[in-house]
């Protein structure tokens, strides 16, 4: 029935990553972070982030999937640029405010905050394991759960909010 439906396996991995990919996004358009001051709106969507990841972990697996494939499927598909614009947007939208009301003294852009965010929370997800056998520490345990979301927004608030100036000059080399 896959050759029926979706033509081959690789069609089929393309609609699971495009139904995945547009789950998380759905859930960024869901929130209303107009009415909310800057640092109260990127704390939002940061925690959606975060519990978007927490309970859906196959994303995150997903994602690595693609990644190990070299996004090869991401490129075939143009699905992915319109699914992807939105959230994008919404971060331009709040950095935007933030900066207007001179919250946000970082220059930074909407695609790397992004990533900041993506990063945090898919390293959890992701790395679970490894990281637990290392360190004796699961990063996905519920009572540590508030411990982490917690932790992520503060880190983007702070990053957002404080001008730690230019950075330093990279070390002579020895």
């Amino acid at each position: 029935m896959i050759y029926y439906y979706y033509e081959s396996k690789e069609q089929l991995f393309i609609a699971v990553l495009e139904r995945a990919y547009a789950g998380i996004r759905r859930a960024e358009q869901s929130i209303d972070v107009a009415n909310l001051d800057p640092i109260a709106a990127i704390r939002r969507l940061a925690e959606l982030t975060f519990d978007y990841h927490q309970a859906n972990p196959d994303f995150a697996r997903l994602v690595s999937i693609e990644n190990i494939h070299g996004a090869k499927h991401l490129r075939s598909s143009a699905a992915f640029a319109r699914l992807n614009s939105p959230v994008i947007e919404l971060i331009s939208q709040i950095l935007d405010r933030g900066r207007a009301a001179e919250i946000f003294v970082r220059p930074v852009d909407a695609i790397d905050l992004h990533m900041m965010i993506s990063a945090f929370c898919v390293f959890r997800i992701a790395n679970h394991h490894t990281f637990g056998q290392l360190f004796g520490r699961d990063l996905t345990s519920p009572a540590r759960g508030d411990h982490y979301r917690r932790m992520l927004c503060d880190m983007v608030v702070a990053y957002l909010t404080v001008d730690l100036g230019p950075p330093a000059s990279p070390a002579a080399p020895r």
